[in-house]
């Protein structure tokens, strides 16, 4: 058993559509909080560089270990997320492609055996490796959407 194929492509291109999303727009625009107190779309797309750190490790220790479990990743009390936003747009880009490309051809080759593979997530419960790439992708789907509507709000607001 393979990936299923909308599991593995979104794996291998989903997170591209960044590109378009925020096509336009400024580094500026991209660091600028539209809603105070909440993510910019940097953030949002920090977090979603840094967690693909975080998941590629809970992979390793789902393949490795029996039925690991764990807790809800806290993205603020991360510390490489914290660092990570210290960078530059441009840095925070060509690792999230690069670590993405690297992880997508490594998981597309995985067997029937490593994707039953099973762990335990604090909210989730035990899930097979597959629900986990899934979840993944499924979380990565949500910030997506969320950098989308601020790229409509910073468009709105530098047309008026």
């Amino acid at each position: 058993m393979h990936l299923p194929s909308h599991i593995s492509t979104r794996l291998q291109y989903q997170h591209k559509t960044l590109v378009d999303i925020i096509d336009g727009l400024s580094e500026e625009q991209i660091r600028r909080q539209v809603i105070p107190g909440k993510w910019s779309i940097f953030e949002q797309i920090v977090h979603l560089q840094t967690y693909q750190h975080t998941f590629i490790a809970r992979v390793k220790l789902i393949l490795q270990d029996h039925l690991p479990f764990f807790d809800r990743y806290t993205p603020e009390a991360d510390p490489a997320f914290l660092d990570n936003c210290g960078k530059s747009f441009r840095e925070i880009m060509q690792d999230m492609i690069t670590t993405r490309k690297e992880m997508a051809n490594e998981m597309l080759h995985f067997s029937e055996t490593d994707f039953a593979k099973k762990g335990i997530h604090a909210l989730f419960g035990e899930l097979t490796l597959q629900q986990w790439i899934n979840i993944f992708l499924l979380h990565e789907g949500h910030h997506l959407f969320a950098v989308l509507m601020l790229s409509g709000e910073l468009r709105k607001m530098s047309n008026e």
